[in-house]
Parts: structure tokens; C-alpha cells; sequence
């Protein structure tokens, strides 16, 4: 559910400003309104420092847990410590290029040995020029005899392909060979092999200085948060209204109503401050905080990655929930992969046991992966066997031939699941008399789907006295028609109504269609993924050899089938997660009346490392 917010409107001198703001941080339950912030050139730097620190804090850790032996003495602050593994970072990166270019120059020099460059130079001064080329062996040897006959020539080194050459020649004198003319080397291999001996060296001497600013992650961390505080301390300031010359401040905070009255206390005790207290209207920009049970709040990271419900409509988690857990289940389809699924759910709920995303994603991962597990059961696929093969007495529903048609009905179910909570919806904003429309096409919906979809499942599932040529058929699609024509928009001209109802009939109509039709993409995924464990088992099973003991069966299996069925799960969940996502956000959330919200709650508080 969407918790209720409080509006607040401040007014206080600027010169408060800073230790109001620092007030309300320490509460931590005020959001104050920053829309249309335009950060300047210092904020924008303020930016890049707290991305750098981010990434330098990831860095060390990495390297904190790399050399777990390595002892140093923390710097005395973090501004110290950062400014101080910024410079040696760019050091680092330095000497990383350089030794790239030197270890690409030593190959290109390899094959010319060791020689004395600086003597080949004098040499060049004295009118004795080396110039260096490369040919493909077989034009070398059958040239050979024509070129030494022409010029002073040594052969250097060879593989099997190329050979590597010398020709003395006088200085500027045209030397033309059916062969590639190298740049001179300024140096030989044992140079740049010194060289980048040196660059290791200095990598290594940079140790020092990456342990201690992990020595001093803490520092670091807390000076980040800094960073984090001030800028949004300028945010605030920056998109205050100001008044009176500039001596006075207006801002806009909210606060949710169950903690409204915390915040009352505080502005009660604050000098100088008028505050006005108010409901929120559809008019206000209110920032959105869910409030939802455990089960529910799993998949609120599902419906972040689109967006939040908008303040004073509903939040659809609950409703979707259960729905994205079957989809998930049943694009995986196998108890087998459902199984791994869980077991790495309950290894990320042991190994993230405090509250947060990772915790989230761990539930997530364990709660989708039962549920495959169950399905996958219910249909008879472990790893791609087909457990009838195994148990016949037990029925597995035959999701190959069956689930087709199952599951455009499971879209359906979902559709008019969609559509009711948009007849409450508007009711609840609206009124009533503004959801007939909905409810009329609803009621169309609900009876065909009763009276001709259910026995197109199973024709036992006729409803006596509602099929589609039952008088009762007509009568709710009589009703749904005139309520949908006739009462679509209430207030205006019945024939502007009928228009606008014939007009909105054709739209629902095809865009139901294409809502329907997209279910089936839980068959075709579920199919697909079944398909492929199938042939990665069939495929282990071909390379055995006929008569091959056990021992043998399995040395040639194993590795097959880990990496078929490895490389199907990674494939598949992939598949499971993005498909239903995709049906909850485009069919679901449309046919629910789903409205976004352009701000999420995020209260002014303290920082701490642990903040993103």
C-alpha cells in the first residue's frame, strides 16, 4: 500500500537554513522538495568526487581482501586518504600503460636479439646505416642469392612463416626488396625487458599506498558521506523560494502522517520557523513510499525497475505479485533448475542477513524458485527427464499439448483481475458513475469468458443456464454494451457518448487481442527451455559409447551435461525474470489503470557508509 503523506510549507530566515536543514538530517523523516535543481560547476564536481569515492571504496575492499596479510598506517582524514589513492591510482595507470607498450615493443624486438643500440647509432654517423625488415620464409630463401648479390645482407632470426633481416646500406641509398621494412629499434629486448621490470617494480612500490588508504576505509567512507550531505544540503538551499530581499526561505517538505507528529515536536521547538500543515491534493507533486507486507515488499524491486504508483492510486505489488511468481515458475518449468534456484536463494539469505537489496533479491531468488520447483513437479520435468517416463501411475499435466490454450487463459485471468481493480480505482477517486464504462466492458469480457472460454478448456466446465447461447449470455452482454456506449462518459451528450463508446469498443477490442496474445509467451519460453534440457540430456547420452560401464558413462556425461544444463538454466532465468516482467508492466499495469509517480520518498538524513 502507498503510505498517506503529510505536506509541510516552511518559512524561516536564510541564515538557518544550514542548521535547520542539519536538523531535519538528523530527524530523518522530512523530504524536502528540490524539483528543478540546476547544479553549478562546484556541484557538479561535488558529484564526481562522490562517484569516485564509490568506486574507490569498492577498489579497496577488493584489495583489502587480496592482501589480507598487508598492515599499514591509516591516514590522519579522509580527504587525505582519497586525494592520496586518486594520485596513486593515476600512477598505477601509468605504469599499466607503459608496461602494455614495452611488453608490445619487446615482442616486436624479440626477434632481433640483443645488440647495442647506442652503437648502431654511432655506426649511423659514420655513414654505416642498418635498416631491418621482415619477409615470409619461402620469398627469403628463393631471393636470397639475388639480394646478397646486391646488397650486404644478415639473416637475424626465423620461425616457420617469417624471417627477420639486416642490410648495411649507405646513408639515403634506395634498397628495394620484396620484403617489410621495419622502423629501427631504439633498444634491444633486454632493455624493455629492464623497463618493465622497473614498471613492476614501481606497481608493487604503490602497494604501500593502497593499503593504507584501505587502512583508512572508514575515514574514507565517512568523508564520502560528507560529500553526500553537503550536496544535498545545496540542493535544498538551491531550490528554496526566496523572499524578502532574500532574508527568508520557503520550502516544501513531506513527511508520512504516521510520523507527522515527530515532526511537529521538532518545528514546535525550532526559533524562527512558520510552517503551515496540510493534506495533499492530486495537484501536488507527492513523493510515493510503499508500505507493504513481507511478501509484497519482495517484489517491490520488480515494480521499481518501471516505476512507482502515483500518490492517491493503488499500489499494484500486492496484486501482481502472486501472478509474477506463477509466470516465473512457469517460463522456468522444471523442479530440477527450480531446486538450484532455491538453494542459491537460501545461500544469499545466509550469507546477507541484514535488511537491504541483497537480502530482497535472495527472498526473490528463493521464493521464484520454489514455486518453480512446484510447477515443474506439477508438469513432470526435473533437469529435462520427464518423470512419467519414471512414475506412470502418478498424472502430470501435459504441458507440451495441454498448456497452449492454459495460457492465454491465465493471461485472461489476469486482464479482468486488471480491469476490476481499475473499476475500484476510479470509483474510489471518482466516484461510481465514472467506472461504468470500465464495468460495462468488464461485464462483456467476464461473460464471454465464462460462457465460451471455460469450455473451450475443458468441456465440463459448461456453466448450466450461461453458455454463449443462453438468454442470461445476452442479457450481461446487453448490459455491459449499453454501460460501455451509452455511460462511458458521464455529463455529456448521449450520442457524443455513443461515438466516443463505438470508438473505445474497436481500441479495447484489438488491444485486448494483442494483451491475450502475449501470454503465450509463458507456453513458448517453458516449451523452449524443456526443449533444450531434453536435447543437452540426448546429446550426453550420444557420446557414450555402446557397452560403456558406469564409470565411463559417467566421465563423458557429467561434464556435458553440467555445462548444457548450466548454460539452459543461466538462459532460461534470465528468460523467467525478464517475460514476466514485461506482461505485469505492459498488459497488467495498463489494464489495471496504472499511473506512475515522478518522485519516490527520500526523507533528509544522516549518511553513512552504507548509503548508495
Amino acid at each position: 500500500m502507498i503510505a498517506p503523506m503529510t505536506k509541510y510549507d516552511f518559512v524561516l530566515y536564510a541564515g538557518q537554513s544550514d542548521d535547520f536543514i542539519e536538523r531535519l538530517r538528523e530527524l530523518g523523516l522530512v523530504d524536502i522538495t528540490t524539483t528543478g535543481w540546476e547544479p553549478t560547476e562546484e556541484d557538479r564536481q561535488t558529484v564526481i568526487d562522490i562517484e569516485g569515492h564509490a568506486k574507490a571504496v569498492e577498489f579497496l575492499r577488493a584489495f583489502r581482501e587480496e592482501h589480507a596479510g598487508l598492515t599499514a598506517e591509516p591516514y590522519a582524514s579522509g580527504a587525505e586518504a582519497y586525494d592520496r589513492y586518486v594520485a596513486a591510482q593515476r600512477e598505477a595507470a601509468a605504469s599499466r600503460a607503459e608496461i602494455a607498450r614495452l611488453e608490445k615493443a619487446a615482442e616486436e624486438l624479440r626477434p632481433w636479439g640483443a645488440f647495442d643500440a647506442d652503437r648502431l647509432r654511432r655506426l649511423a654517423d659514420e655513414g654505416i646505416v642498418v635498416r631491418y625488415f621482415s619477409a615470409q620464409r619461402n620469398t627469403y630463401d628463393g631471393s636470397l642469392a639475388e639480394w646478397s648479390a646486391q646488397y650486404t645482407l644478415s639473416e637475424i632470426a626465423r620461425t616457420d612463416a617469417t624471417v627477420w633481416f639486416v642490410v648495411v646500406a649507405k646513408p639515403g641509398e634506395e634498397v628495394t626488396l620484396d620484403a617489410q621494412e621495419m622502423k629501427a629499434p631504439t633498444m634491444d629486448v633486454r632493455e624493455a625487458e629492464r623497463r618493465i621490470a622497473e614498471e613492476h617494480e614501481r606497481l608493487g612500490a604503490l602497494d604501500a599506498e593502497f593499503a593504507r588508504a584501505a587502512a583508512s576505509l572508514p575515514q574514507i567512507e565517512a568523508n564520502a558521506a560528507t560529500l553526500k550531505e553537503r550536496l544535498q544540503g545545496v540542493r535544498v538551499t538551491a531550490t528554496a523560494q526566496r523572499a524578502a530581499d532574500g532574508q527568508l526561505l520557503v520550502m516544501e517538505g513531506w513527511a508520512e502522517a504516521a510520523t507527522s507528529e515527530r515532526v511537529d515536536a521538532l518545528l514546535e521547538a525550532y526559533p524562527n520557523v512558520v510552517y503551515l500543515k496540510s493534506t495533499p491534493t492530486p495537484e501536488d507533486d507527492t513523493p510515493v513510499k510503499l508500505n507493504n507486507g513481507w511478501f509484497s515488499r519482495i517484489f517491490e524491486l520488480v515494480g521499481d525497475m518501471y516505476a512507482r504508483p502515483k500518490y492517491g492510486t493503488l499500489d499494484l505489488t500486492p496484486f501482481f505479485a502472486p501472478f509474477y511468481m506463477l509466470f516465473f515458475a512457469i517460463c522456468l518449468n522444471d523442479a530440477g533448475y527450480g531446486a538450484i534456484l532455491t538453494l542459491m536463494g537460501c545461500w544469499m539469505l545466509a550469507k546477507n542477513r541484514q535488511p537491504g537489496m541483497m537480502r530482497q533479491a535472495a527472498w526473490f531468488a528463493t521464493l521464484c524458485g520454489a514455486a518453480t520447483v512446484v510447477v515443474g513437479l506439477f508438469c513432470g520435468s526435473f533437469f529435462g527427464m520427464n518423470l512419467a517416463d519414471y512414475f506412470p501411475q502418478i498424472p502430470f499435466f501435459d504441458f507440451q499439448n495441454q498448456f497452449f490454450s492454459w495460457a492465454l487463459a491465465i493471461g485472461m485471468v489476469q486482464i479482468l483481475f486488471g480491469m476490476a481493480i481499475n473499476v475500484y480505482v476510479i470509483t474510489r477517486s471518482f466516484g461510481f458513475k465514472y467506472a461504468l464504462g470500465t464495468l460495462g466492458w468488464l461485464i462483456i469480457l467476464l461473460a464471454g469468458s465464462l460462457a465460451g472460454g471455460l469450455p473451450m478448456l475443458d468441456e465440463a466446465w459448461t456453466i448450466p443456464g450461461f453458455t454463449t447461447s443462453s438468454p442470461a449470455f445476452y442479457a450481461a452482454l446487453g448490459v455491459g454494451g449499453f454501460l460501455m456506449l451509452f455511460l462511458n462518459t458521464p455529463g455529456k451528450n448521449p450520442f457524443v457518448n455513443f461515438g466516443s463508446g463505438l470508438w473505445n469498443f474497436y481500441n479495447n477490442l484489438t488491444g485486448i487481442l494483442s494483451d491475450v496474445l502475449s501470454y503465450i509467451r509463458l507456453f513458448a519460453i517453458g516449451l523452449s527451455g524443456g526443449v533444450l534440457a531434453l536435447v543437452f540430456n540426448s546429446l550426453a547420452d550420444g557420446f557414450v559409447p555402446d557397452g560403456a560401464n558406469i564409470v565411463v558413462r559417467l566421465l563423458i556425461m557429467i561434464p556435458i551435461l553440467l555445462v548444457g544444463h548450466g548454460i539452459n538454466l543461466f538462459m532460461s532465468a534470465i528468460s523467467s525474470f525478464v517475460h514476466p516482467m514485461r506482461l505485469t508492466f505492459v498488459e497488467f499495469y495498463k489494464n489495471a489503470g496504472f499511473e506512475m509517480a515522478s518522485r519516490s520518498f527520500e526523507p533528509l538524513r544522516k549518511m553513512d557508509r552504507t548509503d548508495k
